[in-house]
């Protein structure tokens, strides 16, 4: 019987990484780069396997070209499971998705053992990769066209509590760019339950009368505007 361990290099060799190819991205079979002249834009698999089973997820990796050269660490270019200090990003893959929290996908034998490396394509194909890009650009303009981050996550969680109750998808991050407050979050335009909701949530932010922002805009995971919440 083929083994899982066997499944997965067959996995990575014959669909995962020819798949990652066709999203553009080079290299594999277990670091990928998405070509950007100015950064190591990186996509890494983190392994574990114990007892005859294998599990994996995604690290993602933003360093600057000019500070991976200036550092002079071994090797061509960074490893995206290895934490240097010099990022201007990074996280793991499940961070992004709308669950928020660590996410490995399994590959088990049977006759649906792709269902994990399909599933892993699609989080980095909606997820990984449109985060990977917004993050270069923002970084390329000098850091973006705002001032970064507005809640942290522990902040959030506060928020989210409500929204949970309701229930609504939580805001995964609320961001000043432009003069704006952006949520993003896994919300659909369709969603009438989510905009009332977040209408709510947005005049609590706008409450606050912070200088620094006059709307709230709503996204959705891969960044494209869903609603817009100005003062009354």
């Amino acid at each position: 019987m083929t083994t899982a361990h066997e499944l997965y290099e067959r996995g990575l060799r014959d669909h995962l990484a020819p798949a990652l190819r066709l999203l553009g991205l080079t290299g594999g079979p277990r670091t990928f780069v998405l070509p950007d002249p100015a950064h190591w834009a990186l996509l890494g698999l983190v392994e574990q396997g114990t007892d005859g089973r294998l599990r994996y997820t995604v690290d993602l990796s933003l360093v600057r070209r000019t500070d991976w050269a200036a550092a002079a660490l071994p090797g061509p270019r960074p490893d995206p499971r290895a934490v240097y200090g010099i990022e201007a990003w990074r996280a793991r893959i499940g961070e992004l998705l709308p669950v928020g929290e660590d996410v490995w996908w399994e590959v088990l034998p049977g006759p649906r053992w792709r269902v994990a490396l399909e599933d892993s394509v699609a989080a980095v194909r909606h997820y990984g990769l449109p985060e990977l890009r917004r993050r270069a650009e923002r970084d390329r303009g000098g850091g973006g066209d705002g001032d970064g981050t507005y809640l942290s996550p522990a902040d959030l969680e506060q928020v989210n509590a409500t929204l949970a109750a309701v229930p609504v998808a939580r805001i995964q991050r609320a961001e000043l760019l432009a003069g704006a407050l952006v949520l993003t979050g896994a919300w659909t335009r369709s969603d009438a339950a989510a905009r009332t909701v977040l209408r709510g949530v947005a005049r609590g932010f706008l409450s606050a009368q912070d200088e620094r922002f006059d709307v709230v805009r709503c996204a959705d995971t891969l960044g494209r505007p869903l609603w817009d919440f100005g003062r009354d």
